[in-house]
Protein backbone atom coordinates (compact mmCIF):
# COMPACT_ATOMS: atom_id res chain seq x y z
CA UNK A 1 0.00 0.00 0.00
CA UNK A 2 2.83 2.33 0.72
CA UNK A 3 4.24 1.58 -2.71
CA UNK A 4 0.90 2.53 -4.32
CA UNK A 5 0.78 5.85 -2.40
CA UNK A 6 4.22 6.72 -3.56
CA UNK A 7 2.94 6.47 -7.15
CA UNK A 8 -0.48 8.17 -6.76
CA UNK A 9 0.57 11.19 -4.69
CA UNK A 10 2.91 12.74 -7.30
CA UNK A 11 0.36 12.10 -10.07
CA UNK A 12 -2.42 13.83 -8.07
CA UNK A 13 -0.17 16.81 -7.36
CA UNK A 14 0.63 17.19 -11.08
CA UNK A 15 -3.10 17.14 -11.99
CA UNK A 16 -3.89 19.84 -9.42
CA UNK A 17 -1.08 22.11 -10.64
CA UNK A 18 -2.13 21.64 -14.29
CA UNK A 19 -5.75 22.55 -13.44
CA UNK A 20 -4.76 25.68 -11.55
CA UNK A 21 -2.49 26.80 -14.38
CA UNK A 22 -5.26 26.21 -16.99
CA UNK A 23 -7.73 28.45 -15.15
CA UNK A 24 -5.46 31.53 -15.21
CA UNK A 25 -7.02 34.38 -17.29
CA UNK A 26 -5.27 35.99 -20.32
CA UNK A 27 -4.68 39.77 -19.74
CA UNK A 28 -4.68 41.98 -22.87
CA UNK A 29 -1.75 44.39 -23.18
CA UNK A 30 -2.56 47.98 -22.39
CA UNK A 31 -2.32 50.64 -25.21
CA UNK A 32 -1.34 54.26 -24.59
CA UNK A 33 -3.54 56.81 -26.43
CA UNK A 34 -1.57 59.34 -28.58
CA UNK A 35 -2.67 62.94 -29.19
CA UNK A 36 -3.66 63.88 -32.79
CA UNK A 37 -0.96 65.83 -34.71
CA UNK A 38 -1.11 69.60 -34.43
CA UNK A 39 -2.23 71.14 -37.76
CA UNK A 40 -0.06 74.08 -38.96
CA UNK A 41 -1.86 77.41 -39.28
CA UNK A 42 -2.71 78.64 -42.81
CA UNK A 43 -1.05 81.62 -44.51
CA UNK A 44 -2.53 84.06 -47.03
CA UNK A 45 -1.08 86.70 -49.39
CA UNK A 46 -2.86 88.80 -52.03
CA UNK A 47 -1.56 91.39 -54.51
CA UNK A 48 -2.95 93.57 -57.31
CA UNK A 49 -1.36 94.73 -60.57
CA UNK A 50 -1.59 97.63 -60.98
CA UNK A 51 -2.71 99.08 -57.67
CA UNK A 52 -3.79 102.41 -59.21
CA UNK A 53 -5.94 102.54 -62.35
CA UNK A 54 -8.26 104.82 -64.28
CA UNK A 55 -11.93 103.88 -63.98
CA UNK A 56 -12.79 101.16 -66.47
CA UNK A 57 -9.25 99.71 -66.61
CA UNK A 58 -8.56 96.06 -65.69
CA UNK A 59 -6.69 94.90 -62.58
CA UNK A 60 -5.23 91.44 -61.99
CA UNK A 61 -5.59 90.02 -58.47
CA UNK A 62 -3.14 87.27 -57.52
CA UNK A 63 -3.36 85.30 -54.28
CA UNK A 64 -1.69 82.33 -52.59
CA UNK A 65 -2.39 80.33 -49.45
CA UNK A 66 -0.80 77.42 -47.60
CA UNK A 67 -2.38 74.85 -45.27
CA UNK A 68 -5.84 76.09 -46.27
CA UNK A 69 -8.90 74.13 -47.30
CA UNK A 70 -10.95 77.12 -48.47
CA UNK A 71 -10.48 80.79 -49.41
CA UNK A 72 -12.72 83.82 -49.83
CA UNK A 73 -12.16 87.36 -51.14
CA UNK A 74 -14.47 90.12 -49.95
CA UNK A 75 -16.59 91.42 -52.82
CA UNK A 76 -15.78 88.40 -54.99
CA UNK A 77 -16.80 85.38 -52.91
CA UNK A 78 -15.34 81.91 -52.63
CA UNK A 79 -12.21 81.39 -54.72
CA UNK A 80 -9.61 78.68 -55.27
CA UNK A 81 -7.03 78.47 -52.51
CA UNK A 82 -4.50 79.98 -54.96
CA UNK A 83 -5.11 81.72 -58.27
CA UNK A 84 -5.57 84.90 -60.31
CA UNK A 85 -8.60 86.91 -61.42
CA UNK A 86 -9.01 89.95 -63.66
CA UNK A 87 -11.42 92.54 -62.32
CA UNK A 88 -12.57 96.00 -63.38
CA UNK A 89 -13.29 97.96 -60.21
CA UNK A 90 -15.57 100.96 -60.49
CA UNK A 91 -14.26 102.60 -57.31
CA UNK A 92 -11.34 102.34 -54.91
CA UNK A 93 -11.68 99.04 -53.05
CA UNK A 94 -9.93 97.03 -50.33
CA UNK A 95 -9.79 93.34 -51.24
CA UNK A 96 -9.40 91.01 -48.24
CA UNK A 97 -8.36 87.40 -48.71
CA UNK A 98 -9.37 85.01 -45.90
CA UNK A 99 -7.90 81.49 -45.83
CA UNK A 100 -9.35 78.78 -43.57
CA UNK A 101 -7.86 75.45 -42.60
CA UNK A 102 -7.76 72.93 -39.73
CA UNK A 103 -5.06 75.04 -38.13
CA UNK A 104 -7.15 78.22 -38.04
CA UNK A 105 -7.60 81.24 -40.34
CA UNK A 106 -5.31 83.82 -41.95
CA UNK A 107 -6.00 86.96 -43.99
CA UNK A 108 -4.28 89.60 -46.13
CA UNK A 109 -5.45 92.83 -47.78
CA UNK A 110 -4.66 94.85 -50.89
CA UNK A 111 -6.11 98.20 -51.91
CA UNK A 112 -6.85 99.19 -55.50
CA UNK A 113 -7.16 102.93 -56.05
CA UNK A 114 -9.41 103.99 -58.93
CA UNK A 115 -9.12 107.48 -60.40
CA UNK A 116 -11.87 109.00 -62.56
CA UNK A 117 -11.44 108.93 -66.33
CA UNK A 118 -10.59 112.28 -67.90
CA UNK A 119 -13.42 113.41 -70.13
CA UNK A 120 -12.36 114.18 -73.68
CA UNK A 121 -12.52 117.84 -74.57
CA UNK A 122 -15.20 118.74 -77.10
CA UNK A 123 -12.96 121.58 -78.25
CA UNK A 124 -10.04 119.30 -79.09
CA UNK A 125 -8.56 119.79 -82.54
CA UNK A 126 -9.83 117.31 -85.13
CA UNK A 127 -7.37 114.77 -86.46
CA UNK A 128 -5.57 116.04 -89.55
CA UNK A 129 -4.74 112.95 -91.61
CA UNK A 130 -2.73 114.88 -94.21
CA UNK A 131 -0.57 116.59 -91.58
CA UNK A 132 -0.01 113.29 -89.79
CA UNK A 133 1.01 111.68 -93.09
CA UNK A 134 3.53 114.44 -93.83
CA UNK A 135 4.95 114.20 -90.32
CA UNK A 136 5.62 110.45 -90.55
CA UNK A 137 6.35 109.60 -94.19
CA UNK A 138 9.95 110.65 -94.79
CA UNK A 139 11.45 111.13 -98.25
CA UNK A 140 14.19 108.83 -99.54
CA UNK A 141 17.28 110.52 -101.03
CA UNK A 142 19.63 109.13 -103.68
CA UNK A 143 23.20 109.44 -104.88
CA UNK A 144 23.94 111.18 -108.16
CA UNK A 145 22.79 109.13 -111.17
CA UNK A 146 21.61 106.27 -108.87
CA UNK A 147 18.23 104.71 -108.06
CA UNK A 148 19.25 102.06 -105.54
CA UNK A 149 18.37 102.88 -101.92
CA UNK A 150 21.39 103.69 -99.80
CA UNK A 151 22.05 101.71 -96.62
CA UNK A 152 21.58 104.88 -94.58
CA UNK A 153 17.94 105.04 -95.77
CA UNK A 154 16.97 101.42 -95.16
CA UNK A 155 15.71 102.33 -91.70
CA UNK A 156 13.68 105.24 -93.14
CA UNK A 157 12.02 102.86 -95.60
CA UNK A 158 11.15 100.49 -92.74
CA UNK A 159 9.64 103.34 -90.71
CA UNK A 160 7.58 104.48 -93.71
CA UNK A 161 6.38 100.92 -94.25
CA UNK A 162 5.40 100.58 -90.57
CA UNK A 163 3.33 103.78 -90.78
CA UNK A 164 1.51 102.50 -93.86
CA UNK A 165 0.89 99.11 -92.24
CA UNK A 166 -0.70 100.91 -89.27
CA UNK A 167 -2.92 102.92 -91.66
CA UNK A 168 -4.21 100.23 -94.05
CA UNK A 169 -6.79 102.50 -95.67
CA UNK A 170 -4.14 104.85 -97.07
CA UNK A 171 -3.09 104.65 -100.70
CA UNK A 172 -0.03 106.57 -101.79
CA UNK A 173 1.77 108.03 -104.79
CA UNK A 174 5.56 107.80 -104.92
CA UNK A 175 7.11 110.53 -107.02
CA UNK A 176 10.63 110.15 -108.42
CA UNK A 177 12.64 113.39 -108.64
CA UNK A 178 16.03 114.32 -110.11
CA UNK A 179 18.39 117.27 -110.05
CA UNK A 180 18.77 119.63 -113.01
CA UNK A 181 21.73 117.89 -114.66
CA UNK A 182 21.10 115.69 -117.68
CA UNK A 183 18.41 115.66 -120.35
CA UNK A 184 14.69 115.66 -119.73
CA UNK A 185 14.32 112.17 -121.15
CA UNK A 186 17.16 110.73 -119.10
CA UNK A 187 15.85 112.24 -115.87
CA UNK A 188 12.30 111.03 -116.51
CA UNK A 189 13.67 107.48 -116.76
CA UNK A 190 15.87 107.94 -113.69
CA UNK A 191 12.97 109.39 -111.70
CA UNK A 192 10.81 106.40 -112.64
CA UNK A 193 13.53 104.02 -111.41
CA UNK A 194 13.81 105.85 -108.10
CA UNK A 195 10.06 105.69 -107.52
CA UNK A 196 9.89 102.02 -108.54
CA UNK A 197 12.84 100.98 -106.35
CA UNK A 198 11.21 102.72 -103.39
CA UNK A 199 7.95 100.91 -104.11
CA UNK A 200 9.76 97.54 -104.15
CA UNK A 201 11.40 98.31 -100.80
CA UNK A 202 8.03 99.13 -99.19
CA UNK A 203 6.45 95.97 -100.64
CA UNK A 204 9.35 93.90 -99.30
CA UNK A 205 8.57 95.36 -95.85
CA UNK A 206 4.94 94.21 -96.07
CA UNK A 207 2.99 97.01 -97.79
CA UNK A 208 0.50 95.73 -100.37
CA UNK A 209 1.53 96.67 -103.91
CA UNK A 210 -2.05 97.64 -104.85
CA UNK A 211 -1.84 100.54 -102.41
CA UNK A 212 1.04 102.19 -104.26
CA UNK A 213 1.21 104.17 -107.51
CA UNK A 214 4.47 105.50 -108.94
CA UNK A 215 5.16 108.48 -111.16
CA UNK A 216 8.29 110.23 -112.42
CA UNK A 217 8.65 114.00 -112.34
CA UNK A 218 12.21 113.94 -113.62
CA UNK A 219 13.67 117.40 -113.06
CA UNK A 220 10.37 119.20 -113.62
CA UNK A 221 9.55 119.88 -109.95
CA UNK A 222 12.79 120.73 -108.12
CA UNK A 223 12.74 121.28 -104.37
CA UNK A 224 15.26 124.11 -104.77
CA UNK A 225 16.94 125.83 -107.71
CA UNK A 226 20.47 126.59 -106.52
CA UNK A 227 23.31 125.13 -108.58
CA UNK A 228 24.97 123.58 -105.53
CA UNK A 229 25.53 120.01 -104.37
CA UNK A 230 23.39 120.52 -101.24
CA UNK A 231 20.49 121.68 -103.42
CA UNK A 232 20.95 118.90 -105.95
CA UNK A 233 20.91 116.34 -103.15
CA UNK A 234 17.52 117.62 -101.99
CA UNK A 235 16.18 117.23 -105.52
CA UNK A 236 17.39 113.61 -105.90
CA UNK A 237 14.60 111.94 -103.95
CA UNK A 238 11.48 109.79 -103.81
CA UNK A 239 8.62 111.73 -102.23
CA UNK A 240 5.26 110.54 -100.90
CA UNK A 241 1.72 111.87 -101.21
CA UNK A 242 -1.73 110.54 -100.37
CA UNK A 243 -3.41 109.11 -103.46
CA UNK A 244 -6.96 110.44 -103.64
Amino acid sequence: MNKLNRILVPVASFVVLFSVAGCKKNIAPQTVATAPPIQPPPSATISASPTTVVAGSPVVLTWQTTNASSANIDGIGDVAISGTKTITPGASTDYRLVARGQGGTASDDVRVTVTPAVASSAAASPFDAAADFRAHMQDIFFDYDKSDIRNTYQRTVSQDAAYLMNHPALKIVIGGYCDERGSDEYNMTLGQSRASDTEKALVNDGVAANRIRVISYGKEKPFCNDATESCWQKNRRAGFAIDN
